[in-house]
């Protein structure tokens, strides 16, 4: 029985959908309210396959199918019912908020690496054929080439970045839940012909649009971060309009008031704010790259990277053609390029290293793509989303810009970089560009693939060894207090051991304890439940308190902890706020259960009453 037919089966054992009034779920249980439970078939659903038993509680009725697919169960479940209630999900967390928001960010990015991929081919591919040192080879110029073909190349090479804010906008509504119709209208308004265009005001071609006689308003192309925020907000309150818009308004109103309300903040809030940081970066890279001893090109080999992910590289073309108006020299091209190759080194380690196939998938294509001077896949693709590839990227930048200084590097042209940027340096200078770039990328390639390949991924070299058999673990006290059985834990599912044996404990203080050496393998959203896999093998789920799941109104647990982190036996994982959970008519009572009790003969609480961290509570046997 897969997914589908299980919550298929669920909810018409339950009842029929027209007897579920809402639906949610914790790390092990599905949790159903319904409007009779006399329709509720208990005995037919605890016989389905995959279904550990059930129970009611706390108003609900609670069917326990375990972590991972109880995730799974209940998104169809919500395909069918529509129902999902006022959840507090248990969704497992992984990493830090920082961390979470760039796997956000990467997320959205994802869906869009192939036609990004792409265009980096056609513009390294026309960078080279358009060049009139390539062109002299077969004897012709730049007015050889017909109007008509150049005009194809430019569409081939221009279109994905002069509508990437579209792009963005499409997938970010579709990540938050939004209509992806409305993301993409959304998105192509960001770069409306009626607006001047980003590259155009960047290079002083076109002057931005006045409102109010202080508010400088420009189009968007190129840019990724106010797309993103765009959606972001588009996506929120288009789902906020169709929870309080009669359905009979719904289809002219929720539209309507989305795409005016996302572009009224794109236009009137994110670009005024980012015309002004993109005035203040262009005077700061002015006086980088007047500082001696090649610091400017440190700096801005290392941080020219963040430029583009914020969306205000566009104003640095008007830096590029100053320089080339005043002295025919541009200075920032070489320091850029050292940045592109960086990336290049990084996402290709990445690439090497790693052994999931998908993201080799992304990064091999993407490092070609970052070399020919198109970054965005690297970038959001696999170094952003990993964060240490991009810092790893933005040394080597560093390193290379700093020699690109040192060597006083300047391109003849703008507009291409990384191999078709080759063909800017033919003026007895294309020796040292290749150095500085070769050095840059070897050593963001170098610190990836010594420190930044996730942990994960990093092939294991297994020295020859006698292998010890192992018949039985020590599970330790995670709490300070009074341990008691299993059956007395007031809550049947825990105290009928239907998740799998477990030890409680009524804790004396709120300070909790891993009971073995081990790995963190998940951390509930609420915080009050902690996966570990200890070094032995055994799965372990801590549930702090009784009920904890529904406190989102106040943080009671200081989680100490993050996902994949290893820990030994009595590190603190986390503090419980004992009077908070009171406060909210929980127990406190906390809980470790095995969950893989399959794997072993014998599992044997050892000790009630008065306990230790230091004291043994669970033995396990093999």
């Amino acid at each position: 029985m897969n997914d589908k037919e299980l919550a298929l089966k669920i909810i018409e054992l339950t009842g029929s959908k027209e007897n579920i009034s809402s639906v949610r779920h914790c790390a092990t249980r599905l949790r159903l309210v319904v409007k009779n439970k006399d329709k509720i078939n208990v005995k037919a659903i605890e016989s389905l396959d995959k279904v550990k038993g059930s129970f009611f509680n706390s108003g609900q009725y609670q069917i326990i199918l375990g972590t991972g697919l109880v995730n799974r169960v209940y998104d169809e479940v919500i395909k069918v019912t529509g129902e999902e209630g006022n959840n507090n999900d248990e969704k497992i967390v992984y990493g830090n908020k920082f961390q979470r928001a760039i796997r956000t960010f990467s997320d959205v990015f994802v869906p869009i690496i192939p036609v990004l991929v792409a265009t980096g081919l056609f513009m390294g591919l026309r960078g080279l054929l358009t060049q009139e040192a390539i062109l002299h080879l077969f004897g012709l110029t730049t007015k050889s080439v017909p109007a008509n073909l150049l005009t194809f190349t430019q569409v081939l090479t221009d279109t994905a970045f002069a509508f990437l804010p579209a792009l963005v906008c499409w997938s970010t509504f579709k990540n938050f839940g939004g209509s992806p119709v409305i993301g993409i209208v959304l998105g192509l308004m960001l770069v409306s012909p009626s607006l001047p265009s980003a590259y155009d005001v960047g290079s002083g071609a076109a002057k931005p649009l006045m409102f109010f006689n202080f508010l400088k308003v420009s189009g968007y192309q190129g840019s990724v971060l106010p797309a993103f925020v765009t959606g972001i907000l588009g996506a929120n309150m288009e789902k906020w309009l169709r929870k309080r818009i009669p359905d009979a308004l719904d289809l002219i109103l929720t539209p309507f008031l989305t795409l005016l309300i996302g572009m009224t903040v794109a236009l009137f809030a994110i670009g005024p704010v980012l015309h002004t940081v993109e005035t203040g970066v262009l005077f700061v890279v002015e006086k980088l790259l007047q500082l001696p001893l090649g610091l400017g090109g440190l700096l801005y080999g290392s941080f020219g990277q963040l430029l583009g992910i914020f969306g205000i590289h566009h104003i640095l073309n008007f830096l590029e053609i100053s320089m080339l108006a005043n002295d025919g020299w541009n200075y920032l091209n070489p320091i850029g390029t050292c940045g592109n190759i960086a990336q290049a080194g990084a996402v290709l380690a990445i690439a090497i290293k790693v052994h999931d196939q998908k993201m080799k998938q992304v990064a091999y294509p993407s490092a070609l793509s970052a070399a020919l001077g198109i970054t965005e896949p690297a970038v959001f693709g696999v170094n952003l989303r990993l964060v240490k590839p991009f810092i790893a990227a933005m040394i080597g930048g560093g390193v290379g810009g700093f020699l690109a200084s040192i060597f006083h590097l300047k391109a003849t042209g703008m507009g291409i970089t990384g191999i078709p940027g080759t063909l800017l340096y033919l003026n007895n200078q294309l020796p040292f560009y290749i150095l500085v770039n070769l050095v840059a990328f070897a050593v963001a390639f170098s610190i990836t693939w010594l420190f930044c390949v996730p942990k994960t991924e990093k092939e294991e070299v297994v020295e020859p060894k006698e292998e010890k058999e192992v018949s039985s673990e020590s599970l330790f006290a995670i709490a300070l207090g009074d341990a008691i059985e299993m059956s007395a834990i007031k809550d049947p599912m825990f105290a009928e051991g239907i998740m799998g044996p477990c030890a409680a404990i009524e804790p004396a203080d709120g300070k909790i304890y891993a009971p073995a050496d081990g790995t963190i393998s998940f951390i509930s959203e609420s915080e009050h439940a902690i996966g570990i896999i200890t070094n032995e093998g055994a799965e372990l789920l801590l549930h702090l308190g009784i009920d904890t799941v529904k406190i989102t109104d106040e943080k009671v647990f200081d989680t100490k902890v993050t996902m994949g982190q290893k820990v030994k036996k009595g590190d603190l994982l986390t503090v419980m706020d004992l009077d908070g959970v009171e406060r909210h008519q929980c127990q406190k009572t906390v809980i470790t259960i095995v969950t893989n009790h399959n794997s072993y003969t014998d599992i044997a609480q050892v000790k009630t009453g008065s306990i230790a961290p230091d004291d043994i509570i669970m033995e396990l046997s093999l």
